[in-house]
């Protein structure tokens, strides 16, 4: 039998990333993989659907070249060709984590792999042994009741990104980053897009005045938004979808090609082993320490099937801190409330900390600045002048509270908030801080500007 230091369980941005930096640590590691490196988020999430994104966003462009003061004739798109593309990228994506594997010395066992008492895990029939055993399956696109997904005309995100032929109409049930981006790029490729969500307002984990925005810009765009809406059932018997949506006003029958099924995400934790072992779960996620320690010795858990958000990047934090930890390094439990969350839609969405409905419910005294990009010479040269920068700062201390952004090259924006949190930043600070101009990033500090009164360009 194989022994190893330590056994990543799953290769996504959480297995392989904590796979290397065990190796970097001096770890003897292993790493199982049922199906491509990478995971689904480089083979079939964050990477392919970015690549889908871009070459829709090039589409706009086309669209509105005479904006920019030139002329493109006879511009078409091919939907095959769109799609191989994004394969491609997520390829070379895999390929290049193989890659990091074999830099690192890292051994990659293939197969289905099923936890064992004793730290072990069974990969198709060979036991393989470790000191410590590290579970980073990730989640799947979750099944409601009321919308079981056939794989043809009730889809999930996996077979969004592979579809042979482009739907003239489809319903994305759900406003998450996954239904708001998909909804986005049919509906820039010519596809009738309806979504339906379940809560009064789309993206509903935003910032109110995000929310607002993006709903503004996606009905613009010609895509229909239908809000405290639900899909109680789909008729798949005829050429299409008929689908039943409840709504305020009563039922309302909606028929299309096909229905995305986004809502949300569910948890790899199934026929892993865990009953085996006795490790515990609690609503579909394996239960951990500040840590990542599960309830057995030499066990862990990290990624989408512990209760942090599920984001690539959380998963790849929360490995790193693992594996440091038991390399006996003093680490700093992960703060979860300084997580970037961001979303490819166009205008993108990218936002860190309290919203400020939160802040005020948890009654804080707070000052709020706002800056929309419509005042910004860099957007307006660029075209982009949709969207806003906000941000909220306790009133007392100067504390940044959150940031909330929507617009143009957002998600590369928001890292200034995120660290700027993370060193205690006060508001004052941030506005003395000298910003380049022009650039998208002087929104920020005007945005600061604003909520302390001294605001130059509006």
């Amino acid at each position: 039998m194989s022994k190893y230091d330590i056994i990543v369980l799953g290769s996504g941005p959480g297995g392989y990333v904590t796979a290397i930096r065990a190796s970097q640590l001096g770890f003897k590691t292993a790493i199982v993989e049922k199906e491509s490196l990478g995971g689904v988020c480089l083979n079939w999430g964050c990477i392919p659907t970015k690549a889908l994104l871009k070459s829709a966003q090039v589409f706009e462009y086309l669209k509105h070249a005479e904006d920019y003061g030139l002329k493109v004739k006879d511009y078409e798109h091919d939907f095959d060709a769109v799609v191989k593309r994004s394969r491609g990228v997520a390829e070379g994506m895999s390929g290049g984590v193989k890659f990091l594997m074999k830099k690192n010395k890292i051994d990659v066992i293939e197969g289905y792999g099923k936890l064992k008492a004793g730290k072990k895990i069974e990969v198709d029939g060979k036991d393989y042994s470790a000191d410590h055993i590290i579970i980073a399956t990730g989640a799947r696109s979750r099944e409601l009741p009321s919308l079981p997904q056939d794989g043809e005309k009730v889809i999930g995100y996996r077979q969004a990104m592979t579809l042979k032929k482009q739907p003239k109409k489809m319903i994305v049930v759900g406003s998450g980053a996954i239904g708001v981006e998909f909804a986005y790029f049919y509906n820039s490729m010519g596809t009738e897009v309806t979504i339906v969500e379940y809560l009064d307002k789309i993206v509903p984990v935003e910032d109110a005045d995000v929310s607002k925005q993006l709903e503004r810009s996606f009905k613009k765009s010609g895509i229909k938004i239908m809000t405290s809406s639900e899909v109680t059932s789909v008729d798949t018997s005829g050429k299409g979808v008929k689908a039943t949506v409840k709504t305020k006003k009563g039922e309302e029958i909606l028929e299309a090609d096909l229905v995305l099924s986004a809502v949300g995400i569910k948890s790899n934790i199934e026929n892993i082993g865990l009953e085996d072992v006795g490790i515990v779960v609690d609503r579909d996620k394996i239960l951990v320490n500040d840590f990542y320690q599960t309830n057995i010795p030499g066990y862990y858990a990290i990624g989408d099937v512990t209760p942090g958000q599920a984001l690539a990047h959380v998963a790849s934090a929360e490995g790193i801190i693992c594996v440091e930890k038991i390399a006996g390094q003093h680490v700093d439990k992960l703060d979860y409330g300084n997580i970037p969350g961001c979303t490819y839609c166009t205008p993108e969405i990218a936002s860190v900390g309290l919203t400020e409905a939160q802040a005020k419910e948890q009654g804080l005294d707070v000052k709020i600045g706002k800056f929309p990009f419509s005042a910004s010479g860099k957007a307006s040269a660029s075209g982009a002048k949709e969207g806003f920068v906000k941000v909220i700062f306790d009133a007392k201390y100067g504390e940044w509270l959150g940031c909330h952004m929507v617009g143009a090259g957002v998600t590369d924006m928001i890292a200034e908030a995120v660290l700027g949190r993370k060193l205690e930043t006060t508001g004052h600070e941030v506005l003395k801080a000298v910003h380049p101009h022009p650039t998208m990033s002087e929104a920020v500090m005007e945005a600061v500007a604003d909520a302390y009164d001294e605001v130059i360009h509006l």
